[in-house]
């Protein structure tokens, strides 16, 4: 069960447009739309310090995803809604547990 998940570390007070944006990429793209699942979470001991999980099939399919040029125009808008640049994890998935 391989896979890729990044990880977009940041600072944000707008983390419900940042989960609006995603959502509208997500539709735009339609079948285009690499992640098989994105989480937009906000830390709940430092607020306003926030984290959009993104899952792939692979590290392959993330990157054609951010080399789209509606990615590119998502990352536009996100710089608007945070507050400097997003700090990126790219990890290949060793194992998943679930209950």
């Amino acid at each position: 069960m391989p896979g890729f998940v990044q990880i977009m570390e940041f600072e944000s007070s707008k983390i419900k447009d940042v989960d609006v944006l995603g959502r509208e990429l997500a539709a735009a793209m339609g079948n285009k739309f690499k992640p098989k699942r994105a989480v937009t979470t906000e830390d709940r001991d430092r607020p306003d310090h926030c984290f959009i999980l993104v899952e792939f099939d692979s590290y392959e399919e993330a990157m054609k995803n951010s080399d789209d040029p509606m990615t590119s125009e998502y990352s536009g808008k996100l710089g608007a809604l945070v507050d400097g640049p997003p700090r990126f994890h790219n990890l290949d998935v060793v194992g998943v547990w679930e209950a």
